[in-house]
């Protein structure tokens, strides 16, 4: 990298570290260690998810300290800090999850409370859980700093007598165990199995999905993010950042430069193309929302319906993350994607060039069948639906790929929690061609928009995955399979009509057309609406109330604060 000069006086850390007036704030830095010289250099935040709670995360505190070696190489300061992160996979099944997508705006805010409160100049984010990594993206356009977004890699598939397992037959397994297919050896065989090594979720699930969008979204290196956790090339990637971060600086590339309109659509058609997380229809919108950005669940469901599902992975699929990267990574999916006309090529990225100017040297791989190109794909409509009727005015969302039959109709059986739904599919008492319906688990009913993975996976477990429907005004995870239909709004928790629905009523899913309704007149749905009476939660104080009071709709992103269309300033110009 060329040797690069910087000018403090139009950078954040200016307010600490320039002038006489700044001696005490210098005097801490030089307690810990720095130099004059590391002092006005650019201070670069690197920001880690690192804990003890998974193997998602278990990994990125010694990731960052190589990210740090990159800074300090091209005349930077790094300052590493660690912010929460909530992992889905233990917090699933149980009132633990309602934490989960609340903690994805906390971690954009402590993200930018800690940079705004020590004026860092550039931001390089490591995250490793689904909601980790959307939060730290929002963290970057909100602030608008340089910044660059490392994933921490995926887990390595386990292997369970002859065959390739992921956690997600962990939670199936818990299924086949509550109907006696397997013994109590087998299940524990099978969970000591599926998580060999660091790393998040290995198939398509929320993580890797919104990795795939930070790459094609242009906010981290290419194959960046498809290197697993265990690979020691990962510290090529990372030192690269640290280096690459300090050019951004130079060039004043900032992340509202890249994340556009356009950008957005490219990370939206990358989601459909690999059969994605529905999760990436809530997650999109809010950074969009960070930059002033209206791009909601409608747009994101818009650029599904005409994007082909090229990637063969699972949950819908064969493969998981690894093979994707041993095959040719992200950049060979969206190669293809660009030949045939399903992403923007002029969109800026952290490398300082173009997305099309990034894919110009990478070539297809014939010897894979991972990913297939654009114009032979899988499916000719993507992986991941939105749907919008009588049922979901403000939308809803499913995961089709892998799916045989996309049109289901069938009687109501509705439960108002999550809890009363898997204990029923654990004693099996429910019908082949009921809709399960599970309300009151919406951003603000919940409080936090639960996913509902152990009462899918339960279910298919027992061999009814795909003789059911269930529709949520929750969530479900990017490991759940079948015909599963999440972020159905209005939420019950403000009348919408998944709050009006009684048992028996015939509810109808199209996901080729789009569609689900419930057989009731608008009449009927005003007269129930009429005798409708709200619920309260026993969630009255605690970070939990106080998400609940300002979170938003799903359709726009279940956002909780008014984004940058409402800013006066941006940090990046104080």
């Amino acid at each position: 990298m060329t040797d690069q000069t910087f000018d403090k006086s139009r950078l954040p850390s200016r307010h600490t570290t320039v002038g006489a007036a700044r001696a005490p704030h210098r005097s801490f830095l030089y307690a810990m260690g720095l130099s004059a010289e590391e002092i006005a250099q650019p201070l670069v935040g690197v920001a880690s998810c690192w804990n003890e709670a998974a193997p998602c995360n278990i990994s990125l505190m010694r990731q960052a300290q190589v990210v740090k070696k990159g800074v300090a190489s091209a005349k930077g300061t790094p300052r590493e800090f660690c912010t929460i992160t909530v992992t889905d996979g233990i917090a699933m099944g149980h009132q633990g999850m309602k934490s989960s997508l609340a903690s994805r705006d906390v971690i954009a805010d402590s993200v930018e409370l800690t940079m705004r409160g020590h004026c860092y100049d550039a931001l390089v984010g490591l995250a490793g859980c689904d909601k980790s990594l959307p939060g730290m993206m929002m963290a970057m356009v909100r602030l608008n700093v340089p910044s660059i977004f490392i994933y921490g890699g995926s887990i390595l598939p386990g292997s369970y007598r002859g065959r390739q397992i992921t956690v997600q037959d962990v939670f199936e397994a818990v299924g086949q165990h509550s109907v006696g297919m397997i013994s109590d050896d087998d299940l524990m065989e099978i969970e000591q199995a599926a998580c060999p090594s660091a790393g998040s979720c290995g198939a398509q699930f929320t993580a890797n999905t919104m990795a795939t969008v930070a790459e094609a979204i242009g906010l981290a290196l290419p194959y960046s993010c498809g290197a697993p956790a265990a690979y020691e090339m990962r510290d090529k990637f990372n030192y690269a950042a640290g280096e690459k971060v300090m050019e951004l600086i130079a060039r004043n590339i900032r992340p509202r430069d890249i994340v556009t309109l356009k950008a957005l659509e490219n990370a939206a058609a990358v989601v459909s193309a690999t059969g994605g997380s529905t999760n990436a229809a809530l997650h999109l919108p809010a950074i969009a929302h960070e930059c002033g950005i209206e791009f909601d669940l409608f747009d994101v469901a818009r650029i599904f319906e005409r994007t082909p599902y090229i990637a063969n992975l699972k949950p819908g699929g064969k493969y998981v993350a690894k093979d994707m990267f041993e095959a040719g990574g992200i950049p060979l999916l969206m190669k293809t994607m660009l030949e045939h006309g399903y992403l923007h090529g002029d969109c800026m990225t952290v490398t300082g060039r173009t997305l099309a100017e990034n894919m110009e040297h990478v070539r297809w791989n014939d010897q894979q069948d991972v990913v297939h190109p654009a114009d032979r794909p899988i499916t000719t409509t993507g992986g991941v639906v939105g749907l919008k009727g009588n049922l979901a005015p403000d939308g809803a969302i499913v995961k089709v790929a892998g799916m045989a039959n996309q049109v289901f109709s069938g009687p109501a059986r509705c439960f108002d929690s999550e809890e009363e739904c898997f204990k029923a599919v654990t004693n099996r008492d429910y019908q082949e061609g009921d809709v399960l319906v599970i309300r009151y688990e919406g951003p603000i009913g919940g409080p936090g928009m639960r996913e509902m993975l152990s009462t899918t996976a339960a279910l298919y477990g027992q061999g009814m995955g795909d003789k059911l429907a269930l529709i949520t005004d929750g969530r479900f995870s990017g490991a759940t399979r079948g015909f599963c239909i999440g972020h159905v709004g209005p939420e019950a928790a403000l009348g919408g009509p998944i709050g009006l629905i009684e048992d028996g009523d015939i509810i109808t899913i199209n996901a080729i057309e789009g569609t689900i309704d419930v057989a009731l007149s608008d009449d009927e749905l005003a007269a129930r609406r009429q005798k409708w009476m709200p619920r309260e939660t026993d969630y009255a104080s605690g970070a939990l109330w106080k998400y609940a009071q300002t979170v938003g709709s799903a359709r726009l992103g279940a956002v909780t604060h008014p984004g940058g269309a409402k800013e006066k300033h941006c940090y990046a110009d104080i």
